[in-house]
């Protein structure tokens, strides 16, 4: 490594933001949603209100993501908007405590604004790991990272389960208090851990290259649009990713949408909460599973795995009554996610020509998210035109089903040949 100072530094950056992605994004903000901000609606319009919340959410990341990627190419200032959009997170999750009920439009406002620090943040905080580290050393590096933002959300995420459950343990009078100050608790827990990544962390100066606003966006749009054209160049790669972008779109509607379809439900908020502990526990072990699987029997051969028990998960979430029914579906999550995720990423660049991988995987992270707008959307529309979330979720099984199509006609191993 070259500066261990630096590395652990942008490490602590992960432990730091993964309790937005926790607490706010798939667990505890859902449920408050539900309950308090959105009380006065319909159970089922509540939820299709927080499901718009997610799409609108997405909509404004995919739109910016493109610029952003721009900036952090020609900019030497990538640690300052790296500044900028986490005190922007940090920010919109603090205001979350304003909350009181009824206000379910000011909760969507404030949380579009904490998700696009988290996700604007990210770009900046990526584009770090080439300077810090050794190329023999990135993936090494780059897994740190990972393994840290699931200690850190999950720490957090436990330590507001206790909030919760047990107010008075930490002199709090009663549970909805507690849960307001949760959101305290994640831009609290997002600025300490921060302060090393903005401490020790060297701008960049490799391409000290001013350049235009207006130029940013231009370079970042045309860039989107000639990596498009470039991978349809390659048929085997570009059918995977449109795979990918389907059924990762219905990956990303359950982490959104699993807590507040369960407090529809009628599951107590503490048996929710800790059931997606859960799923962070399992998810460590079983991520370095299905990377062995990955091996033995090819990437292809692990990801269809993965999205048929994401397919039972969805047809067994339209049954579901009971606080047991959706611990056993956390679990489910927790064997698959991060195997999935992983076995994705390393079978598209086993397709990627080795002269264009910084092009194609920039667009391989932002094209996903501006195909992650349509899951959430749908599962809303569907819950609100027919009264029913149960429809909601079953409508989520055909992401599934169209992606293991799609994904069981890519011939890996002509897609190989063909970036040769």
């Amino acid at each position: 490594m070259k500066n261990k100072k630096e590395v652990y530094s942008w490490v602590l950056y992960d432990f730091a933001n993964s309790a937005f992605a926790t607490t706010i994004l798939a667990v505890v903000l859902p449920i408050f949603y539900k309950d308090i901000a959105a009380k006065g609606l319909s159970n089922n319009l509540a939820i299709s209100y927080w499901g718009y919340t997610q799409a609108a959410a997405m909509l404004f990341i995919a739109i910016l993501s493109p610029l952003l990627g721009a900036i952090a190419d020609y900019s030497s200032s990538k640690k300052k908007f790296l500044r900028f959009f986490a005190y922007l997170g940090m920010f919109g999750t603090a205001l979350l405590f304003l909350i009181k009920e009824g206000d379910y439009l000011w909760a969507s406002f404030f949380f579009i604004l904490g998700s696009i620090g988290f996700s604007g943040g990210n770009v900046f905080y990526d584009s770090f790991l080439a300077t810090i580290t050794s190329k023999n050393k990135i993936d090494y590096v780059s897994s740190l990272g990972y393994s840290a933002g699931y200690l850190g959300g999950g720490l957090l995420l436990a330590i507001n389960l206790l909030m919760i459950s047990k107010p008075t343990l930490f002199g709090i009078s009663n549970t909805l208090l507690a849960t307001r100050l949760t959101f305290i608790s994640v831009a609290i827990w997002w600025f300490l851990f921060s302060i090393p990544i903005f401490n020790n962390l060297k701008e960049d100066r490799g391409h000290n290259i001013s350049i235009k606003f207006s130029k940013c966006i231009k370079a970042g749009f045309i860039r989107v649009i000639r990596t498009f054209k470039n991978i349809r160049k390659y048929p085997q790669l570009f059918k995977f990713l449109i795979a990918f972008w389907i059924y990762n779109d219905g990956i990303g509607t359950i982490i959104r949408m699993a807590t507040i379809y369960g407090r529809g439900i009628g599951i107590a908020q503490t048996s929710l909460i800790a059931a997606l502990l859960l799923t962070q526990l399992i998810g460590i072990p079983c991520a370095l599973i299905f990377g062995k699987i990955g091996e033995k029997f090819g990437a292809k051969f692990g990801i269809m795995i993965a999205l048929i028990v994401y397919l039972l998960i969805t047809i067994k979430g339209y049954f579901i009554s009971t606080a047991l029914d959706f611990w056993i579906l956390a679990g489910m999550v927790g064997l698959v996610q991060g195997g999935v995720q992983a076995l994705s990423r390393s079978l598209y660049g086993s397709m990627v020509p080795e002269n264009k991988a910084a092009e194609f995987y920039g667009f391989f992270g932002v094209s996903s998210k501006f195909a992650a707008i349509t899951g959430p959307f749908i599962f809303a529309l569907v819950g609100q035109l027919t009264a029913s979330n149960r429809l909601g979720i079953i409508s989520i099984a055909l992401f599934f089903i169209i992606g293991i199509l799609i994904l069981s006609r890519v011939d890996v191993e002509q897609g190989r040949r063909e970036a040769i």
